[in-house]
């Protein structure tokens, strides 16, 4: 692990990954805490150095899962975000008191449009305003990081008084985010020339860059960033954000690896973990990654079109700039079917990049074995989601014991079901639909006592042909809460209705149980359900 407070003249960039803070508030990527623990880990693992658990201060949900992950995790230091105001730092300070290594990340506005429309601020009570709470926060914390917020677009000389202020208050990194995704490589390589140049002392001071996507620009203007000096890179797994995301993690990584010739720098990733983590954080958070999404798209290294075969066969560096294994993707492709046995599939599974024992391994291969029966062959994605969805199973108090859907042309859907309470009870529940899809969610509402808002629904194949998998991830709304599920099967409306089961099962975890367990679903027996 590398010393955060190294003088920004170092080739070694510091790995800032905020997918649990930035990513997870983005709309559709919430995650509960077990998840946000798991995949903690597996950052921790693939070997990041500053890990931003979240906002403390913006509920006490967050304050809780900043506070687990800073007692679980060891080896990254954890951050806990703040606003520039006393009872922010307090809050995240006291959230983070269990990491052996911890930091304090105040942000603060300062470009004109926020100035006079949010903060309603002088420039000289934004200047106070910094000065005392990068102090207080000093007091608290030995690594502290300070962040203007929305800088791109904050006048030159201004934001170097403000970085200075910083720098004197005692801050040990200074972010530089274009938080609205506004700047352009050239231009943000300006702004950081121009604050090396101007600020004296800057160097006392890690410099960072934070760079949102909304032009499809946040990787190019981070590199644009380290070219002129900045030391650290804020980044995010699959490039998970607000509005149109953040830099993404990987793909900043493999730049830098790949292009050593144009970018001398170094990293401490273990990039063979790239792929893996990647597929677990699309679990996570139910956001599918693009087939060609860079790096870990499903496409990355596919290759269709006969030339480009041809040109694979003679050698790879024809039409691959990077090798598939340096991500943690094997080329090579093990087809496994109905009768291969424990070991063939426990040996595939760990080429794959995933270590699981036990029960775990069990269950996954019991479904392996499900699968098989009624797909052909069986693929390293077919794999892999298996893996993953038992890693990030949501446990709740519902489960489906049957599902019965009938479609006529011209006639609407109908769908019956059947679920079970972990207590022993059993419901049931009957809807009509636009479609079985529809009619499925309806049912199931039927059986719980209860209706939600169906906000988002996304299906795609895992792998090819027509008994691919479909893998569905949704999103609901209910009393307020966001909450979202995912479904695995080669049926796609039965990989609907688990998935909507286990957003149900998400909600309820964050109710009350009387929301959910209505007299209604309570006294429902059998008898009372027609077929």
């Amino acid at each position: 692990m590398t010393d955060l407070t190294t003088a920004t003249d170092s080739n070694r960039l510091i790995i800032f990954d905020t997918t649990l803070r930035d990513g997870e508030q983005a709309p559709g990527c919430s995650m509960t805490l077990d998840e946000k623990l798991i995949v903690g880990e597996a950052l921790a693992a693939l070997g990041v150095d500053v890990i931003e658990a979240g906002f403390p201060a913006a509920s006490p949900g967050d304050f809780k899962s900043v506070q687990a992950l800073a007692g679980a995790l060891r080896g990254p230091t954890i951050a806990g975000l703040a606003r520039s105001q006393k009872r922010d730092i307090e809050t995240a300070y006291a959230a983070l008191e269990p990491a052996p290594r911890k930091r304090l990340h105040v942000f603060l506005a300062t470009s004109a449009i926020h100035r006079e429309f949010k903060l309603n601020m002088a420039k000289d009570e934004i200047l106070r305003r910094v000065d005392d709470n990068v102090r207080l926060a000093r007091a608290l914390c030995d690594d502290v990081e300070f962040s203007p917020e929305d800088a791109s677009r904050t006048e030159l000389p201004f934001l170097a008084e403000v970085v200075r202020v910083a720098l004197d208050a005692g801050a040990t990194t200074i972010n530089i985010p274009d938080t609205v995704g506004y700047t352009a490589p050239g231009e943000f390589h300006d702004v950081f020339t121009y604050l090396r140049e101007h600020v004296e002392g800057i160097n006392r001071a890690v410099l960072s860059v934070h760079c949102h996507n909304d032009l499809g620009l946040a990787v190019a203007n981070s590199l644009a960033a380290v070219r002129a000096g900045a030391r650290q890179v804020e980044c995010t797994i699959n490039g998970i954000g607000e509005r149109a995301g953040n830099c993404a993690l990987e793909e900043i990584v493999m730049a830098v690896r790949t292009r050593r010739d144009i970018l001398p720098y170094e990293t401490g990733i273990d990039t063979t973990r790239l792929h893996a983590t990647s597929r677990l954080v699309e679990q996570a958070t139910g956001l599918h990654v693009q087939r060609n999404k860079a790096i870990v798209g499903a496409n990355a290294f596919a290759h269709e079109a006969g030339i480009h075969q041809h040109g694979m066969i003679q050698n790879a560096e024809t039409y691959e700039i990077m090798r598939p294994q340096d991500v943690g993707i094997s080329r090579t492709q093990l087809v496994l079917g109905k009768h291969s046995g424990r070991h063939a599939f426990r040996q595939r599974v760990e080429e794959l990049g995933y270590a699981i024992n036990g029960d775990d391994f069990e269950a996954a291969f019991d479904a392996f074995k499900r699968l098989a029966d009624v797909k052909k062959d069986i693929y390293d994605a077919d794999i892999e989601a298996i893996i993953l969805r038992n890693e990030t199973a949501t446990d709740g108090p519902w489960e489906m014991a049957t599902l019965n859907t009938r479609t006529d042309f011209g006639s609407a859907a109908r769908a019956r079901t059947t679920l079970r309470h972990r207590d022993g009870r059993v419901v049931h529940g009957k809807a009509d639909g636009d479609g079985a899809v529809a009619a499925v969610f309806g049912a199931i509402q039927d059986a719980v006592g209860t209706q939600v808002n169906l906000r988002q629904f996304d299906v795609r194949g895992v792998t090819f042909g027509d008994d691919a998998q479909a893998d569905v991830a949704l999103a609901i709304d209910h009393e307020g809460g966001h909450y979202h599920g995912s479904g695995l099967s080669t049926d796609v409306v039965e990989a609907s209705a688990r998935a909507f089961i286990q957003a149900i099962n998400r909600a309820h975890q964050d109710k009350a149980p009387e929301a959910f367990e209505t007299t209604a679903a309570a006294t429902r027996t059998e008898e009372s359900v027609s077929a």
